[in-house]
């Protein structure tokens, strides 16, 4: 059997960093010979019909202007 490796706290920090105030998503961990490799974040964004208090300003942009900067 393969020798089992612990996660530094450093990989810890990020897992849950990623975590931290996702509402809708997940969180994959991708682990390659029994090490921590990436962290990849996927987070959705529900709409009820009305705007959001606090929008991102990539949102109002016209389309390609954030890619500009």
């Amino acid at each position: 059997m393969a020798k089992r490796a612990e996660p530094d706290s450093g990989w810890i920090e990020l897992i849950i960093d990623s975590l931290r105030g996702l509402r809708y998503g997940s969180v994959n961990i991708v682990v390659h010979d029994g090490r921590i490799v990436q962290i990849e974040k996927s987070e959705k964004h529900r709409f009820d019909g009305q705007a959001p208090a606090a929008a991102p300003a990539a949102i109002h942009a016209a389309p390609g202007e954030s890619r500009r900067r």
